[in-house]
């Protein structure tokens, strides 16, 4: 047994190897000094306000992957060049210049008062937006990315980062869903006070990786909690939800149907998903079930689920887990989900074409019969 466990750690050691070289993360990532405001030359195409709420303790320029007992606050506004590309992040490389790379231009701590003032103003669809990063990611590239999605999906008023104390590191993965679980009590906290004002009509919550399974815990406490009204106001999507099978099923159990399905975005070919589930035993996870599966239809079915398998979508990193940034930019063809509606209340398993620019739907449930794709 002994000799199985060591081998057992032996081969997630060579596969988190082989996972870190992939996505280039033994080089170097971006420090805290990307976080100090540049000044802004005028060329910049669009600045962005981002606010922020982390429970990561404070350091000298950021925020580190140590737990902090209270949460901090700031709004950082950010520059996006006029040459950003959808997906990318340009980072700035030796000097900062607002001309070619995205930047902070400006930042400020909240107190809390200040900060709920802010994160309880909607934008024009009368929504709040909530990001939650996955595993493997510094406070810098959580900031970063949600400015890269706002921009490429033209996002109207000001989204929210939480950011809970990820260990930035391939190797911390078993410390990230500590520290995601730990974390619970201050997204319920987060959410349950953008939902608070009436004019407040839907709170999104957007979750990648580990981030999925850090709001289905907030989801599971709020109903627990029997915050039914503050449940009817939120959306929920999760774009390759690092979530066991059977957990997420039991997570959905307590939760029970929302008002707004549930979104997946799903890929069966998720190299850290596929590592994850080694990890865990080789249990399923959430982000890599096959749309094609009549279990997964009828889990659709049963749970209230929209699940959109986008292995067509280009991934960035190499390994199929970062999907979720080139969506922004292909909302129009989202937008054609369940027939022009994205918003609609329909559940059920859908395969995003990038190429056709269509989705196919194997299985609907508003009127539509079983077909083949």
């Amino acid at each position: 047994m002994r000799e199985v466990s060591l081998f057992r750690r032996c081969l997630s050691l060579v596969m988190l190897t082989a996972l870190c070289a992939e996505l280039g993360a033994c080089a170097g990532r971006p420090d805290a000094a990307v976080l100090d405001p540049v000044p802004l030359s005028g060329s910049s195409d669009r600045q962005l306000t981002v606010l922020t709420a982390t429970n990561r303790s404070p350091d000298a320029r950021g925020y580190s992957s140590k737990r902090n007992a209270t949460l901090s606050f700031e709004e950082f506004t950010v520059a996006i060049p006029p040459s950003h590309r959808p997906s990318n992040i340009e980072w700035p490389v030796g000097k900062p210049d607002a001309d070619k790379d995205m930047v902070v231009v400006k930042r400020h701590a909240l107190d809390e008062k200040q900060f709920v003032a802010m994160a309880q103003a909607p934008n024009r669809e009368e929504a709040v937006g909530i990001f939650v990063h996955g595993y493997n990611y510094t406070f810098q590239e959580a900031l970063y990315r949600l400015a890269q999605v706002a921009a490429d999906s033209k996002t109207d008023g000001t989204p929210i980062l939480f950011s809970w104390p990820s260990q930035g590191a391939l190797a911390g993965y078993l410390a990230d869903r500590d520290a995601a679980l730990a974390s619970r009590d201050r997204l319920v906290w987060l959410v349950r006070t953008a939902a608070a004002k009436t004019d407040v009509k839907r709170v999104i919550l957007f979750g990648h990786s580990v981030g999925g399974f850090l709001i289905m815990e907030t989801l599971r406490q709020l109903k627990l909690e029997g915050k039914d009204d503050v449940l009817g106001k939120i959306v929920v999507v999760l774009a390759a939800p690092d979530i066991d099978d059977d957990l997420f099923k039991s997570q959905l159990e307590v939760v029970g149907r929302m008002r707004t399905p549930i979104t997946l975005f799903v890929s069966k070919d998720d190299k850290a998903l596929a590592v994850s589930s080694f990890l865990s035993g080789e249990r399923p996870r959430a982000g890599s079930l096959n749309v094609d599966s009549p279990s997964v239809r009828d889990a659709a079915l049963r749970y209230g689920l929209r699940i959109v398998d986008i292995s067509s979508v280009k991934a960035a990193d190499g390994v199929g887990h970062d999907r979720y940034a080139n969506l922004a930019q292909l909302g129009p063809q989202l937008a054609k989900l369940n027939g022009g509606a994205a918003s609609a209340p329909e559940a059920g398993s859908f395969v995003f074409d990038v190429a056709a620019s269509v989705v196919s739907s194997p299985f609907r449930l508003a009127g539509a019969v079983v077909g083949q794709r």
